[in-house]
């Protein structure tokens, strides 16, 4: 069995989980963009009772009806996502894990909503949906 690991920008919260991710892809929406202050972000998903946060306990946002993003307290980096339509699983983002180098994204989902100065010639399948939606 994998086991994952990884924690935010000061070390108060920290993550461990197992398994194999259910997807990984890079995330083009606006409201990632803007929780993350980045032109994209990238994520992978898991099964919710795969994973322990140790540590500091996260603060959780509610950025819309039914998506809730957390984030360390203590330096504000951003942890998780969940949304009520996937309630047994639990999205992480590959910029927190410990050995980051081994993210596989395998896809890019939201690509209509990509910056135009963004360009990435990775060869990787584009949708314009969510993971699993």
């Amino acid at each position: 069995m994998t086991v994952t690991t990884g924690r935010c920008l000061c070390g108060d919260v920290r993550y461990e989980c197992s398994g194999e991710p259910l997807w990984a892809a890079h995330c083009h929406c606006e409201s990632c963009r803007r929780f993350h202050s980045a032109p994209f972000i990238s994520a992978f998903g898991v099964a919710r009772d795969q994973v322990r946060f140790s540590g500091e306990a996260v603060r959780v946002y509610e950025s819309s009806p039914g998506v809730r993003r957390s984030f360390c307290p203590r330096c504000g980096s951003p942890m998780s996502y969940e949304r009520d339509t996937a309630p047994d699983e639990i999205a992480l983002f590959a910029a927190t894990l410990d050995h980051p180098e081994r993210f596989q994204p395998q896809e890019h989902v939201l690509a209509d909503e990509q910056l135009p100065w963004v360009h990435l010639a990775d060869g990787l399948p584009r949708d314009s949906g969510d993971p699993e939606s």
